[in-house]
């Protein structure tokens, strides 16, 4: 590929920026600064790196620390706890200043080496340029479940969803600037970069293995982002909670109809103790799964009219701190 070098904007602004979320990642934080450095340098000298720490119990802030003491081009943001991957993302994302945002992961298997193929996608006419992982170093059960919660998530959001695309990937200031202006409680930002629209294209690129360090995301974790990602993103479920009460009540009409014409014309009795029992118990089930589901999103309703922060910033790794939440 043609090397390219590339210059801010006459704003001022920096022409790439990356913001990496950081969990537990003390032992590979320091290889990730040095392999961005050698990836962005020759492409944009210009480059900033925000890293955001969201409450690592290990000693990945001093890191964060020493690199922005080091390097005047790496940036840290320490929130007040663990707030989540999406609300790091977005105290990353409103503190990016560049041309372009990349956004990647803090384990290594998002590979920096790939971000100029990214940068010259985008170049072509793209504010999105996905990250591709058709070979992805996860294990077994990771892809299983990513491919179920994408297909789910697509049918009940009626758009395209795929698994093999993540968080990685180069965007423009006028994408990220649409999605920092959603301000809903709960984030997934592959879901909202797709609403937002624009241009999207995709780059194949090697999807790396973690460097020595466990998910974040516990199966438990896994299935509460993608309920909470379904009821925030989509009210399908509540039009099939709908259909399908339609759907019994049509099918207890018809059984109704026929027990009485069994009894009328046939002169034969219907036991009602059993029937009885099976109605109840068949009808309650879908009772109370469609009372907690409706209680879930009013719970959704009930987060976002509190307006609470998205995030608490403790502290930052850079002179002229900015607002401590947002």
């Amino acid at each position: 590929m043609r090397e390219t070098h590339v210059t801010g904007d006459r704003t001022g602004r920096p022409s790439i920026s990356v913001v990496v979320p950081v969990f537990q990642a003390e032992s590979c934080l320091r290889e990730l600064a040095g392999r961005l450095a050698a990836s962005l340098g020759p492409l944009a000298p210009d480059f900033e790196v925000v890293l955001v720490d969201d409450g690592s119990p290990d000693g990945s802030w001093e890191t964060i620390e020493g690199l922005a003491a080091s390097d005047p081009r790496f940036r840290g943001v320490k929130l007040s706890r663990n707030f989540g991957q999406h609300a790091a993302i977005t105290a990353g994302l409103d503190r990016a200043a560049g041309s372009w945002t990349v956004l990647m992961d803090c384990d290594l298997q998002d590979r920096p080496e790939e971000i100029p193929r990214l940068y010259d996608r985008a170049r072509q006419g793209y504010d999105v340029v996905f990250a591709l992982r058709k070979r992805r170093s996860d294990s077994w059960w990771r892809r299983a479940s990513s491919r179920a919660f994408y297909r789910v998530l697509g049918y009940l959001t009626d758009t395209k969803q795929d698994p093999e695309i993540g968080n990685f990937g180069i965007y423009s200031a006028k994408a990220i600037g649409a999605v920092t202006g959603l301000r809903e409680s709960l984030r997934y930002f592959p879901a909202m970069i797709r609403w937002v629209g624009f241009r999207t294209s995709a780059v194949e690129v090697e999807h790396a293995s973690p460097a020595g360090r466990r998910s974040a995301y516990s199966p438990r974790k896994l299935a509460n982002l993608a309920l909470g990602v379904m009821i925030s993103f989509s009210e399908k479920p509540l039009r099939i909670a709908v259909k399908l009460g339609l759907a019994i009540s049509g099918l207890s009409f018809v059984a109704a109809v026929a027990l009485i014409l069994r009894a009328v014309l046939v002169r034969q009795a219907v036991p009602g103790w059993s029937s009885l029992m099976a109605s109840v118990w068949f009808l309650s089930g879908p009772v109370i799964f469609f009372l907690g589901l409706s209680g879930l999103y009013l719970g959704k309703v009930f987060e976002e009219v509190k307006r609470r922060p998205l995030y608490i910033v403790e502290k930052t790794a850079e002179p002229g701190s900015p607002r401590d939440a947002a």
